[in-house]
C-alpha cells in the first residue's frame, strides 16, 4: 500500500479522519496476514514501512511505530501524510535460538 492521505477535511472532525485512516492501515495489515505464505511452517510476514509529509520525504520505521506517529502528525498540523507498507515473506528464526551478542564469542 502507498497511499498520501489526506489529514484535515471541511465536513469531517480530524479525529475521525485519523480514526479512519488507522482502521484502513489495520484491515490492509489483516487482508495481507491472510494470504497464502510460500512455507506456511517456516514463514510469516513482515512489513516494510515508510512514513512522511511525502512520498520524497518519507523515512523508514517500525509498523508499531506508525499509528502514534500518525498521533502526533495530527498534533502538529500537517495537511497530509504519505504511508508505505509493503508486504514481505520472512523466514522464522529458529525456536530457542537466542540472539548471538559480543559476549558470547569471547567464551
Amino acid at each position: 500500500m502507498k497511499k498520501t492521505f489526506k489529514l484535515q477535511d471541511e465536513k469531517r472532525h480530524p479525529d475521525r479522519i485519523i480514526e479512519a485512516i488507522k482502521h484502513e492501515i489495520r484491515k490492509y495489515i489483516k487482508r495481507e496476514r491472510g494470504k497464502k505464505l510460500p512455507d506456511e511452517a517456516k514463514m510469516f510476514w513482515d512489513f516494510d514501512c515508510k512514513f512522511g509529509e511525502n512520498a520524497q520525504s518519507a523515512k523508514s520505521m517500525a509498523f508499531s511505530d506508525i499509528i502514534e506517529a500518525l498521533d502526533k502528525v495530527s498534533k502538529a498540523g500537517w495537511s497530509e501524510c504519505y504511508i508505505e507498507i509493503i508486504s514481505r515473506a520472512e523466514v522464522k528464526p529458529p525456536k530457542g535460538a537466542a540472539p548471538v551478542t559480543e559476549e558470547d564469542d569471547t567464551v
